[in-house]
This record gives structure tokens, C-alpha cells and sequence, in this order.
């Protein structure tokens, strides 16, 4: 099995931690049949922290998947916030996945009468990903939102100050009803371990959520969009677009 690790952000070193932290899992499962194909978005943000930046990255998120669905059986889409997530299972060919939607169904599971938190960096991430929560279907009433300061790629710098920034985060995530956290964003990636340890409750890697949802069953797929023709776009996303 082929999977499309796909960073939505263009830092090529974010992808390598990415690939780094993926092959971990896959060596702990034991999956020896799955091959990583790691892939970094070709434009937009090094790190996606605005509104405008996810725009912009779903627009690469799309181009990528375009063009390399033929060679994948399955695609990964490696950024918390998933931009492009509803579309790229809209037009792609194989089974598309994101890190929200894989991490919050892994929470469900564990706690169905608990909140769930979702823990990132960058306070501008707050608003957005309550959006996303509720556009997969959860509400305030089950989804928590909670950010520290400093946004993921500066996270990942400093894992060990970044570890006690997130468990006090989680500790008052807790006070409000959250019995899971979720660490949501590629630059949190293998922190779940450092910051479980000051936790009472279960604390998730997205990327490990993403993972395992990735190799498990496809979502339902969405219909199949109208031809929409179109100009000045990549000739893989234009063809599949139907212009």
C-alpha cells in the first residue's frame, strides 16, 4: 500500500519531521507493507496560521492530489486544520483523510459522553477550528478548542518547553469537562508522550490518529463534483475538475 503523506504547509523540513515521525508508526504496527510517499505543498504558506493561508493552501492541496492520486492507494492530509479536506474527497481517487476529523473520531470513541479538547498553537487557530469541528458535525457542546501562544513550527523547536505549555492548556481543558485531548497540528507531532505524562486523561497524537485512520476504512464518498471548467489552473487539477 502506497500512502500520500500530504503537508498542506511548504516547509519541507515540517514534511521530513512529518515522514519521520509517520515511519515511527508504521515501524511500531509493524506495517511493513505500507510505503510513504511524502509530499509538500508547492505554494502557499511555510506555516499555516491565517484564514487566508488554509484558502491558499486548499487550493495546493487539491493540485497536489491531482497529480499524484493515479500512483497512491491512499491519502493522508497531514495539517490540523485540513485545507481542501471535503473537496479533496470530492475529486480524489482513492480514500482521502484528515488529522481533525481522525483525531476527533478517535476521541469519540474513547470518551462518547466526554468533551473533547483540541489542543494547538497560534491563538488565531481557536475561531477556525471551531468552524471545522462544526462543519464535520460537532458542536461547542462536545468539541473544546484551546490554544497556546506560539504556533506549531515554533512549538516543535522546543519540545520540552512546548510539552509544559500544552499540559497546563490541557489541565484547564480538564476543569471544563474534556476527557480526551487531542495535540492538533503537524508541528505537535510526538509531543503526546511528554505532555500524557502530567495528564489524567488520555492525550492523542493527531499524526498517530491519521495514521491509523488512514490504513482503517475509507469515509463515505461524496458525489462526484459537476464538470466545472476552468482557467489558470494546474492541467491535473483543470482535467479533473472536468474542464
Amino acid at each position: 500500500m502506497r500512502l500520500l503523506l500530504l503537508n498542506g504547509n511548504t516547509d519541507p523540513a515540517m514534511t521530513e519531521r512529518l515522514r519521520h515521525h509517520a515511519a515511527g508508526w508504521l515501524a511500531r504496527q509493524e506495517r511493513r507493507d505500507v510505503e510513504l510517499v511524502p509530499c509538500t505543498a508547492r505554494f502557499g504558506a511555510r506555516y499555516i496560521a491565517t484564514r487566508a493561508a488554509v484558502a491558499v493552501a486548499g487550493h495546493a492541496v487539491l493540485e497536489a492530489i491531482a497529480e499524484q492520486d493515479r500512483a497512491v492507494d491512499r491519502i493522508a492530509i497531514a495539517c490540523f486544520g485540513e485545507p481542501g479536506f471535503l473537496a479533496a474527497r470530492e475529486i480524489a481517487r482513492v480514500p482521502v483523510r484528515g488529522m481533525a476529523e481522525a483525531s476527533i473520531a478517535a476521541a469519540l470513541a474513547l470518551a462518547p459522553e466526554a468533551r473533547i479538547a483540541l489542543l494547538t498553537g497560534g491563538e488565531a487557530w481557536v475561531p477556525m477550528l471551531r468552524e471545522h469541528a462544526f462543519a464535520l458535525g460537532h458542536g461547542p457542546d462536545r468539541i473544546l478548542v484551546r490554544a497556546v501562544p506560539p504556533a506549531g513550527d515554533a512549538l516543535a523547536r522546543d519540545p520540552d518547553g512546548a510539552a509544559r505549555l500544552l499540559a497546563r492548556a490541557a489541565e484547564a481543558a480538564i476543569a471544563e469537562g474534556a476527557g480526551v485531548v487531542v495535540l492538533g497540528g503537524a508541528g505537535l507531532a510526538g509531543l503526546a508522550p511528554a505532555v500524557s505524562a502530567h495528564l489524567p486523561v488520555p492525550v492523542l497524537d493527531s499524526l498517530d490518529c491519521l495514521m491509523e485512520a488512514s490504513l482503517g476504512g475509507p469515509l463515505p464518498p461524496l458525489p462526484a463534483p459537476p464538470a466545472a471548467p476552468s482557467s489558470g489552473l494546474s492541467a491535473a487539477l483543470s482535467e479533473r475538475l472536468g474542464g
